[in-house]
């Protein structure tokens, strides 16, 4: 009986034997196309904005309840959503330009980090990063548009800790919580090198998932002193341990070290005395925060 020819079978059999042979060599070049992780974000620059005479440019966010959120109507809104809006304006009417702000959401802190490191242009980032030297080396920081209060917090039945020679006696029986790369993770990496080497200390992904472990009482955490006024006006049942109280941070917006945008950042932070001390600054952080939480971090 003679043997039919199938070519359907035939093709089938010829994608199998050639899928044996180079599947191995894909994955060796799969790094050296970018197949995964890189996400090529990208804005207009300020020289092609200034020849056009408009712009379309990145804003990456982490979203955060008050500083970069979904209102009930689900636009995007918060503080330094706000604050982003406001330069565009300013860029609009002090240099003629029309800015468009295409904001591009990433939950994932340490992710967002790199994507506004490695972007190309007119690329910013909106996530409270803290202004630190180390940073400058790869990244551009707006001037700060926050003074920070890191604070240490656990469940509200806890007795308060005296400071971080008490600390792995009276929370012996918790772990520590904190976003990965974070000034927050280097207070908890410092308060188990030097008083607690048997501390663990446990990834967050979220703000909300650290209030939440610490009201449940399985862990303690350094968050923004913002976060926890908005998490107890919210009914969290939290403590602050005024003896951790860390003072100083400055929050910026971030740029890749190739935005040429930073000149207008810079205009537009410094424009009538400050960013900080402009009325609509203090209308937006009580308007998004609260007006304790706005009095608490302009000093007033």
């Amino acid at each position: 009986m003679p043997i039919r020819y199938d070519p359907d079978w035939f093709r089938h059999l010829t994608a199998i034997m050639l899928a044996r042979r180079f599947l191995p060599w894909l994955f060796l070049f799969l790094p050296l196309i970018g197949f995964a992780g890189d996400h090529g974000d990208r804005g207009d620059t300020l020289a092609e904005a200034r020849e056009a005479g408009e712009a379309t440019v990145t804003v990456l966010y982490v979203p955060a309840g008050g500083w970069a959120y979904l209102d009930e109507a689900g636009e995007l809104t918060g503080v330094t959503v706000e604050i982003m809006r406001r330069f565009a304006d300013h860029v609009a009417d002090e240099h003629g330009i029309d800015l468009e702000l295409d904001f591009v959401e990433e939950i994932d802190w340490s992710v967002f980090y790199g994507r506004v490191r490695d972007a190309d242009g007119g690329v910013f980032g909106i996530g409270n990063v803290t202004i630190t030297e180390a940073r400058r080396e790869e990244l551009a920081f707006s001037p700060p548009y926050l003074e920070n209060i890191a604070v240490l917090i656990t469940h509200e039945d806890r007795p308060e800790v005296d400071g971080p020679e008490q600390a792995a006696r009276q929370l012996a029986d918790l772990r520590a919580l904190a976003f990965e790369g974070t000034l927050h993770e280097t207070r908890l990496k410092a308060l188990r090198d030097q008083h607690w080497p048997e501390l663990g200390i446990d990834r967050a992904g979220s703000n909300d998932e650290i209030i939440a472990a610490a009201a449940d009482d399985t862990h303690f955490a350094y968050i923004d002193a913002y976060n926890y006024y908005g998490a107890r006006d919210r009914g969290a049942p939290l403590k602050h341990h005024p003896a951790f109280d860390d003072t100083g941070e400055q929050f910026g917006v971030i740029m890749p070290l190739n935005n040429d945008w930073t000149q207008l950042v810079d205009e537009f932070f410094a424009h009538d005395d400050g960013l900080m001390q402009r009325g609509f600054y203090h209308e937006l952080l009580a308007e998004h925060l609260g007006e304790a939480v706005a009095d608490l971090l302009t000093g007033q």
